[in-house]
């Protein structure tokens, strides 16, 4: 999957060819890729994956989520001069992106560890590009979220709406769906909470609420339903994780680790 993913986007920047290799004699060449800003690296797999592509050699000097400093020499590229100019912004946008994520992504990590609350991801990512994207967050520090439809039976609020009565949905949901998977109902009030976590759901997730409203069902949840998990999200934001972490929450989303990720900055010389 990750071979055919770097084969098409090397295709799409080299289209019917490199231009420059109609003009210029081929060379042994080496060249470095050298970080401008400072981050959490991600993308060595993806990397990898082209060399083999490409045939060319990769001395690396970091691993995947590694802390990296302005200026650091990241990896050293050997091969023909054709092959490493043919190859440079495929490999420098795949390595950006996903460093990038990762590097946000632990930015949130990194203001509620002490409290125990995992980070997660959300199904909020660029099309085709879900698997790096959540390969990213998890080298952050974030733990994966469904990567689809068929991980967890997920109901949100427009499933809600066909749903007449959830009592029986999940009852026959548990006869329906694999014995591991779980249920997870979205709640945007205390009360739907509470009725969703006595119909039976593994996970509730409190959407859109307050800390303070949070703070009730997670006391709630303590008191009453103990083994249930409650995940908070909803516009979640750098300022605002930590007040969410404070709640006591087992579990905070956000699509934000990947959507609102601002793009580090990295680049290839020849040496």
């Amino acid at each position: 999957m990750i071979k055919a993913f770097v084969r098409e986007v090397l295709a799409e920047d080299v289209g019917r060819g490199d231009l420059y290799a109609l003009v210029s004699e081929s060379i042994p060449a080496s060249a470095s890729i050298i970080a401008k800003s400072s981050g959490i690296f991600s993308g060595r797999i993806y990397a990898e994956a082209l060399a083999e592509l490409e045939n060319f050699d990769i001395n690396w000097f970091i691993n995947d989520g590694e802390v990296f400093e302005k200026g650091a020499v990241l990896l050293e590229l050997k091969g023909s001069s054709h092959t490493l100019l043919r190859i440079e912004r495929t490999l420098l946008n795949m390595l950006l992106h996903s460093s990038s994520i990762s590097t946000y992504t632990n930015a949130f990590v990194k203001i509620i560890e002490s409290y125990g609350t995992k980070l997660l991801d959300t199904r909020k990512t660029r099309p085709k590009l879900r698997i790096l994207e959540k390969y990213a967050t998890r080298l952050g520090g974030a733990v994966n979220h469904r990567l689809g439809l068929d991980d967890c039976l997920m109901l949100k609020d427009t499933h809600l709406k066909t749903i007449d009565d959830i009592h029986s949905f999940v009852a026959k949901a548990r006869k329906q769906i694999p014995f591991t998977s779980k249920i997870e109902i979205e709640a945007e009030t205390f009360e739907q909470a509470k009725i969703f976590m006595e119909a039976g759901a593994d996970i509730v997730m409190c959407d859109n609420m307050t800390p303070t409203e949070l703070s009730e069902v997670v006391q709630y949840k303590q008191e009453h339903f103990p083994d249930i998990l409650l995940e908070a999200s909803g516009n979640i934001s750098l300022e605002t994780i930590e007040a969410y972490a404070k709640t006591g929450v087992d579990a905070i989303s956000s699509g934000a680790l990947i959507h609102q990720s601002k793009w580090i900055d990295m680049s290839m010389k020849m040496d």
